[in-house]
């Protein structure tokens, strides 16, 4: 079994003209990383010109498929029936993006197949992380 999942989804990038961008963007699993989800923006949608990617926990996606969650600078909320609104606050300012709700359920189904919600403890490898964490490359 993979310990990696990944899935595009499209992403509508809210801005203040009519008609908003639709990207693919990509959800993205790791079991060496219970408890983060990551999605990922290509170059074109980002003012750098860069790939950009955010790191949220897992949980705050889960609930914010339902309500709104979040105060940090991720927030996840519902904007109606079929889609997620998912906020990221950064110095340069507010992005966000709309994703059809039921990819994302689809993407969290996947994700506690995977690694089953309160077991998360269970993947960790807290060594490798404590390393990580210290810049020890060994």
């Amino acid at each position: 079994m993979s310990s990696l999942i990944e899935q595009p989804v499209q992403a509508r990038m809210v801005a203040s003209v009519p008609r908003m961008a639709t990207l693919a963007a990509t959800l993205r699993y790791d079991r060496a990383h219970p408890f983060a989800v990551r999605i990922a923006f290509p170059a074109r949608a980002t003012l750098e010109g860069t790939d950009v990617s955010w790191e949220f926990s897992r949980e705050l996606l889960a609930r914010g498929v339902d309500a709104p969650a979040g105060l940090g600078d991720v927030r996840v909320r519902p904007f109606d029936p079929l889609r997620t609104a998912l906020e990221f606050h950064a110095a340069e300012g507010i992005a966000m993006v709309h994703v059809r709700t039921s990819e994302l359920r689809r993407f969290l189904r996947r994700a506690e197949e995977l690694v089953p919600v309160g077991d998360e403890h269970r993947f960790l490898d807290l060594d490798r992380e404590l390393a990580e964490f210290l810049g020890d490359n060994h």
